[in-house]
């Protein structure tokens, strides 16, 4: 006959695994799952290589826009090292299309702002934004300037 005995920190020991376990299981089956847009938008749309006027543009009409040729403001921007709510909200819009400034806080890099011609179901004007650094799309977007503005990555909302 084999007979073992239990202590008591034993017996906490083996609790405290099997809770471990139950808490591991419940998390792995609710944590909800999420889309994977951003790593679809990475694999299929190739953000680098940026180096001319024509790449840009190029850029731009093969998302179905068509802009004026010249941009209408060129500048340097430095991504800030900490995110406040507003370049928290430009991120999320960043992540949702494969890009992630956060890999990019404290540089320097510069945005190409271009006046979009042929947005539909939109009177006012707008705009189509590149940030680019080192020959690369960090971040953009396509905005309306006017009275009903609105902000989204480079896929127009609804498409």
């Amino acid at each position: 006959m084999f007979i073992y005995t239990l202590k008591a920190t034993n017996i906490k020991f083996f609790a405290a695994l099997m809770l471990s376990a139950a808490v591991l299981i419940t998390v792995v089956t609710v944590i909800p799952v999420y889309d994977s847009a951003g790593q679809v938008a990475a694999a299929s749309v190739n953000y680098s290589g940026i180096k001319t006027e024509d790449d840009r543009l190029e850029f731009l009409r093969g998302f179905g826009y068509e802009v004026e040729t010249t941009p209408i403001e060129v500048e340097e921007v430095e991504i800030p090292a900490e995110f406040d709510s507003v370049y928290t909200k430009y991120n999320d819009i960043q992540r949702s299309q494969g890009l992630n400034l956060r890999k990019y806080r404290g540089k320097t890099a510069t945005r190409y702002t271009y006046r979009v011609t042929n947005y539909e179901g939109y009177e006012g004007t707008v705009l189509a934004s590149l940030i680019i650094y080192k020959n690369k799309i960090i971040a953009g977007d396509v905005c309306g300037i006017d009275a009903n503005s609105f902000v989204h990555g480079f896929v127009k909302d609804g498409n």
